[in-house]
Parts: C-alpha cells; sequence; structure tokens
C-alpha cells in the first residue's frame, strides 16, 4: 500500500493518523515506512513518523528538506533565502517505494498550498502518482473543507482514495452536532469511501 495523506487545513491530525496507519501496517508484517517530504517549523511530525517505522529508515530519508520557519514552503524558504530541492524529495520517494512495500506520505498543511511558486502539494500529490487520502477535523466545517479538497483532488486527475475523520476534541468537550453527522452526509453527497473515522486519543488503526 502506497498513499499519498493530504488534509483540508493545517493541524487536522495528518501526522497522527499517518503514524496510526505506518504502526498499523507494520503490526502485520508490512514493511512500512512514512515520509514527511517538507516539515516547516519543528521537525516533530517527522520524528513522529521515523518512532511509527521503528526506525527503519534515517530521520533524514523521512523528512529530506526541513525549513525552520513555521510558514508554508514557498514562505519559508523565501524567509530562510533556500531554494527547495524538489530533485531530492522526488528521489528519496523513489528510492523508499522500491525498497518498501509501503510509503505513506504525508503533505504539508492542506491541497493546495504552495510548495514553489508555481508547485503546490497539489503537485506533488502527482508527481508521486499515489491515490490520495484526505484526513478531515471532523467538526463544523468539515463539509465545505473537504469536499472542496475532493473536487479539487479529481480535478487534478488523481484518485481520491477516501477520507479519514479524525476526532480532534475529547468526548467530554462541548457537543459538536456536526461531527456526528459530518460522516453520514458525506457519504452521502459525494459516495466517498470513509476510510477509517479516528476516535479522540485513539491508538491503534486497522489497515484499510
Amino acid at each position: 500500500m502506497n498513499l499519498f495523506l493530504t488534509g483540508t487545513d493545517t493541524d487536522v491530525g495528518k501526522t497522527y493518523a499517518a503514524a496510526l496507519l505506518v504502526r498499523a501496517l507494520r503490526a502485520q508484517g508490512v514493511d512500512a515506512v512514512g515520509l514527511k517530504p517538507l516539515c516547516c517549523g519543528g521537525r516533530e511530525d517527522a520524528e513522529v513518523l521515523h518512532a511509527a517505522g521503528g526506525g527503519a529508515i534515517p530521520l533524514n530519508d523521512v523528512n529530506p528538506v526541513w525549513l525552520r520557519a513555521p510558514a508554508a514552503p514557498y514562505a519559508a524558504a523565501m524567509i530562510e533565502n533556500r531554494e527547495i530541492d524538489l530533485a531530492l524529495i522526488c528521489e528519496t520517494f523513489a528510492r523508499l517505494r522500491a525498497a518498501h512495500a509501503a510509503v505513506i506520505v504525508e503533505g504539508v498543511g492542506g491541497w493546495r498550498v504552495p510548495i514553489t511558486r508555481d508547485f503546490f502539494v497539489s503537485d506533488l500529490a502527482a508527481e508521486f502518482a499515489l491515490p490520495v487520502a484526505v484526513v478531515v477535523a471532523n467538526r463544523l466545517g468539515a463539509l465545505n473543507h473537504t469536499l472542496l479538497t475532493i473536487e479539487s483532488i479529481r480535478a487534478r486527475g488523481l484518485e481520491c482514495a477516501g477520507v479519514i475523520l479524525n476526532h480532534t476534541t475529547p468526548p467530554d468537550a462541548a457537543p459538536d452536532f456536526a461531527a456526528t453527522t459530518n460522516r453520514g452526509i458525506l457519504e452521502e453527497i459525494s459516495g466517498i469511501r470513509i476510510l477509517a473515522e479516528i476516535s479522540y486519543g485513539q491508538r491503534e488503526l486497522l489497515p484499510f
């Protein structure tokens, strides 16, 4: 299984979902690793994926490009006066894909985040030619963000493998009625497959 995870926004739980999936695959005997091509700000996301993969590959392979500025890659590169090495990213992916049974790729931010002036996360997914799963924070507003993202993925000519709904607030928080209805409405309106619905604090995930 090779999969590209994108999100409807930043901080929707892409790393959390990717790490759960890598661990679940490895628990079933699948040689799975995670790839976070770009990190902006801290490198914690890459470290989480590195740990999920049992340290099977070096951290610099999990995350080949690290920008320290906490901004979109295009902005972070300008702040640091750096040029993002797209060739290194693509070479790392190709090498990992050839060496491992499954590569779970986590994008940066949302689907249309700019990596360079004229190259976006959507272009990176197209370069990798992987099915795309959309990680969604299951809350009010999720329907609009999810449907727009799915529409854009399909318009790019890529396969949208489905949606991963992630509950980002604890169960004892104020009721969010949207969170209880989003799944059914998404399935009805888009016909998209809900790959998983992750509960707050969930520690295990069955591979899909």
